[in-house]
Order: C-alpha cells, then structure tokens, then sequence
C-alpha cells in the first residue's frame, strides 16, 4: 500500500483524528448544556450519533499515537478495511445527526419562532456546526481510507 497524507499511522491521519474527536466532544458538550435537548429526538440522535464519533476517532488516534511512536506501519489490509467500513458508518451517522438537528433548529428556532436569539438557540446552532465540522473530517478521513484500500 502507497503511503501519503492521512494513511493510519501517519502525523496526518493523527491530527484528523484529533479534530474529529475535539468537534464531536464540543458538539455533545453545547447541546448536553442546554436544558432541553432531550425534548428533540434530533438533538439526542445527535449526542448519540457524536458519542459515537468521539470513542471511534480517539481510538483511532490513539492507535495512530502508538504507530508514530513505535515507528510501525498499518497498512495491512484486513485492518484498512476495518477503517474503511467505521468510517463510512461513522461519517454516514454524523452527517444524518447533523443533518437532522440542522432541520429541526430550523424548523422550530427560525421558521415556528419557538425561540428568540436566546443563548439557548445559540447553543444548538453550535451544536450543529460543529458535528458539522466534526462531518468534514471523517469524511475527509473516510475517502483517504477509501482511497488507501483501493491503492493497496
């Protein structure tokens, strides 16, 4: 397998890692601040769709950490392909949460005028945006992984 930016085991492929993680947890952490996320199944699709993009990209990253530090290469195709399939599903469900949520903010915040320019509705936005960004880079993430099989 060719290696390039982004490969497992790469500065690159780490530092995705990372971001994926950090936007998810900031996600789970704006909206978990709210009093009534859980009132939206959206919004708690979200939390649930994040939490799950947190746990797969820190342990990835971590593994990442690990090749880096012990100068070890994780292109065996069994393994890649493990990668490919969690991020896709990973990337598939952040962008249906964020999707989701973006509709229903929408929806209830702007169209219905259920809420002012409250700090609450701010919230939910930021929530929002960041699965959002947390969505580019798995995705990005995802197609490199693609990318890394088809090139093995």
């Amino acid at each position: 397998m060719n290696s390039f930016a982004g490969t497992p085991g790469t500065v690159t492929d780490l530092v995705l890692r990372l971001f994926q993680c950090l936007f998810s947890a900031a996600s789970i952490a704006s909206m978990a601040s709210t009093k009534s996320f859980f009132n939206f199944t959206a919004f708690s699709y979200l939390i649930a769709s994040m939490g799950l993009q947190a746990i797969w990209s820190f342990g990835l990253a971590f593994l990442d950490a690990y090749a880096l530090a012990k100068k070890k290469v994780l292109h065996n195709p069994s393994l890649v392909s493990l990668f490919v399939v969690g991020d896709w599903v990973t990337a598939t469900l952040s962008l249906a949460a964020a999707s989701s949520s973006a509709g229903i903010t929408v929806l209830y915040f702007n169209d219905l005028g259920g809420c002012g320019v409250g700090e609450e509705c701010q919230k939910y936005q930021l929530a929002v945006a960041l699965a959002f960004l947390s969505w580019i880079t798995i995705g990005i993430s995802s197609l490199i992984m693609f990318w890394t099989l088809a090139a093995g």
